[in-house]
């Protein structure tokens, strides 16, 4: 098939760019080469190559660049966005520019070119917490974390009704949506202007819910890098891995790599999908669940360098577990991550990371 790549030439995008290539489909790329993710603006005249093809230089939201894409492309696989929690509420703006705004005039020129799949690039930060169970009063949402208890070093979220400890369970993808970051809601409001335009359109949205995604090209030293990234460039400085709370946060983990053949699965599965309403969304997920801590230790130990030191510090709005149930994107795609925490994470301590 002949893919339209947007974000070709990021950490993410650019993986799968050589994913689709080796499996014989004709990909197009395409980036915006976005200062947060690529550092300072490249000369307008340099010329971007991923896995051997130009990567053109076009902005999701030039209506104009975009269209003179989309010349018989079968579906697009749509990576450009602003990620990570960034710096304060003054990214708002950006955020919803990039993510919302370029999302809308993607769709809009694949209407006017007539091409109705797309693949989203969306988050597991959609579901804000994950899902928790009490012993008393089996699966349920649980209270906001207090300030005292995390004064007093209780990290763990209690239940509404009786006030115990909660514990985690897997989330699946009808667990409600609940956004607590500007990226998480800008990541929601993708979703939801694609299952808005498939519903009016007739077309196709395969919405792949990454988790913690890492690997070798991670962006290093960012507001916008992922926490592996930042652990690695402490062990680099000769410092420890600082972890926040008791390390016990619990996450999933998934190489880049597998993030990569999740949407070629998605690709060249996505007429025979599920697709209900227009949407349908799928974790994409090691099936593996780590914790901060673990990863941690792996990551130090795999590098040479020093123990991780757990601060005890918190963020008030951070959330405390999420794992995902890998069992949709087993079952309706073949998808199934190969790459497991330990030796990913252990390989990932010497992969080049993007400066």
């Amino acid at each position: 098939m002949k893919v339209l790549l947007t974000g070709a030439a990021g950490f993410i995008g650019s993986h799968i760019a050589e994913a689709l290539r080796a499996s014989g489909h004709d990909v197009v790329g395409l980036d915006s080469y976005l200062p947060a993710a690529h550092g300072a603006q490249p000369a307008a005249s340099t010329r971007f190559e991923i896995a051997g093809q130009p990567v053109h230089r076009v902005d999701v939201r030039d209506s104009a660049g975009i269209a003179a894409l989309l010349g018989g492309v079968d579906v697009v696989c749509h990576q450009a966005a602003m990620v990570g929690n960034g710096v304060d509420v003054a990214d708002l703006p950006e955020y919803v520019t990039h993510n919302d705004f370029g999302t809308a005039v993607l769709l809009a020129a694949m209407h006017a070119a007539r091409v109705s799949r797309l693949i989203l690039a969306s988050s597991m930060v959609v579901y804000g917490e994950g899902a928790y169970t009490c012993t008393q009063h089996a699966l349920i949402e649980p209270s906001p974390r207090t300030s005292t208890d995390l004064d007093q070093g209780f990290f763990e979220p209690r239940c509404p009704r009786c006030g115990r400890p909660l514990s985690w369970a897997t989330v699946s993808e009808s667990a409600p949506i609940a956004p607590r970051s500007i990226y998480a809601a800008t990541k929601v409001a993708q979703e939801h202007l694609g299952h808005a335009w498939a519903i009016q359109t007739g077309g196709q949205v395969l919405a792949l819910r990454y988790h913690n995604v890492y690997g070798s090209r991670m962006p290093r030293d960012t507001p916008y890098s992922g926490v592996a990234a930042i652990f690695r460039s402490s062990l680099e400085r000769g410092q420890p891995p600082a972890v926040f709370e008791d390390g016990g946060q619990t996450r999933d983990f998934v190489h880049v790599e597998d993030v990569a053949g999740a949407n070629l699965a998605a690709i060249q599965n996505i007429d025979g999908a599920v697709v209900t309403g227009g949407l349908r969304a799928y974790n994409v997920c090691s099936g593996q669940p780590t914790t901060i801590g673990e990863m941690a230790r792996i990551l130090s130990a795999a590098n040479g360098g020093q123990d991780p030191v757990v601060t005890g510090e918190y963020r008030a709005a951070d959330v405390r577990h999420v794992v995902a149930s890998p069992e949709r994107a087993r079952q309706e795609l073949g998808f199934s991550a190969q790459i497991g925490p330990e030796d990913g994470i252990a390989a990932f301590a010497h992969a080049p990371l993007r400066a």
